[in-house]
């Protein structure tokens, strides 16, 4: 029984560790001819570790779906599970892990997403927005009823955002209900219910449910599709705060996205409230940086402007690499943040279906 081999279970047991104390967010299995590769995501980069011992390679995926309660016969199709974990060796810190696992020609690949229930008790204040920027923000979330909207690619950091706006106004006074695709970390006071597509509970059809549950503030995990793009809307127009998530490459090209659902230009503009673009840098570690004067052309290309002209006395760091960052040169990620808040004048160019350009310019 390979869950009762001590020496395959240390060795995951190992593994897990290992990753939560680089700072990883993922850790990737990977089937090649004749062996396994491993791989930690570090501040949003993958670094190859050293493998598994060649009598535990294949035994490893194995453990690992015996510990997400996952189906270890079945290799032919893609499953998702999750392992709940304390780590004694690291201050008892409690860690949820979602397993994914999809067949490939070599054998199954497994990617365990690694959720640290302590990264994730911080508010808006933590997040790291300007001051002006979390002025505003605060402003849109203190709104009794409309749409707020965090918008960015995969890994961007939405869902932490979306939370901590959840931490921030959760009161005894307020019920606050969610809908997820999963259910990433769990909110104390906070219902959260998780989207099941195989028997018939979408984001769509868990909202038309949870509005029967007298709810004050409302979270989407996503808006995919116009169906569930119709129901926020409605919930707003009920008199419901919502909260969702969208994919776009800026703040106001939430609004053209969506337009392109079908949805409304009018149901827009009288819903939706605000959207925060993200993006998360690596941040240059504090320990090794040099500080530099940049070129013309750098300076150029971080601002995007050709004809940028640079103060002789400017200096940034440049990363270097040390013991502290393992000699990566960078340590922890920064959010970088777009807050767009509408105002009568974008309210009017959303009717008159705007391009995204146009409504960059009048924020």
């Amino acid at each position: 029984d390979l869950l009762q081999d001590p020496t395959v279970v240390n060795a995951v047991d190992q593994m897990i560790i290992d990753a939560v104390r680089a700072g990883a967010s993922d850790i990737h299995i990977e089937p090649f001819p004749g062996e396994v590769k491993v791989r930690y995501r570090v501040d949003g980069v993958l670094e190859e570790q050293a493998p598994p011992p060649p009598q535990l390679q294949w035994a490893i995926t194995g453990v690992v779906k015996i510990m997400a309660d996952l189906d270890v016969a079945e290799r032919r199709i893609p499953q998702d599970g999750k392992i709940a974990k304390e780590i004694l060796s690291l201050d008892n810190r409690q860690i949820d892990l979602r397993v994914s696992t999809v067949p490939t020609i070599h054998g199954e690949s497994v990617v365990l997403r690694i959720l640290d229930r302590q990264s994730i008790s911080f508010g808006l204040k933590e997040l790291g927005m300007m001051d002006d920027n979390l002025e505003q923000f605060h402003a849109m979330i203190r709104n009794p009823h409309g749409i707020i909207l965090a918008t960015g690619p995969t890994g961007s950091g939405k869902t932490t955002t979306l939370y901590a706006c959840l931490r921030e106004i959760n009161t005894p006074e307020v019920k606050i209900i969610t809908v997820e695709d999963p259910v990433e970390y769990e909110l104390e006071g906070i219902n959260q219910m998780q989207v099941n597509p195989a028997i018939d509970v979408t984001f769509a059809s868990g909202l038309r449910h949870i509005l029967r549950q007298d709810p004050d503030k409302v979270l989407i995990g996503e808006i995919r599709d116009y169906e569930t793009a119709e129901m926020a809307i409605h919930t707003s127009l009920t008199g419901h705060l919502v909260f969702s998530s969208l994919h776009t490459n800026d703040a106001p090209s939430a609004v053209t996205r969506l337009i392109d659902m079908k949805v409304e230009p009018y149901l827009i503009a009288s819903t939706l409230e605000g959207v925060v673009a993200q993006r998360l840098a690596r941040r240059v570690c504090s320990y090794c940086n040099e500080m530099y004067h940049p070129s013309a052309e750098t300076a150029q290309e971080m601002t995007g402007d050709p004809n940028a002209e640079i103060s002789p006395d400017l200096m940034i760091p440049r990363a270097v690499g040390c013991k502290e960052c393992n000699g990566r040169g960078y340590k922890g990620r920064i959010g970088l943040f777009e807050v767009f808040m509408m105002n009568e004048e974008i309210r009017d160019l959303a009717l008159e279906h705007a391009s995204s350009s146009q409504l960059r310019r009048a924020a």
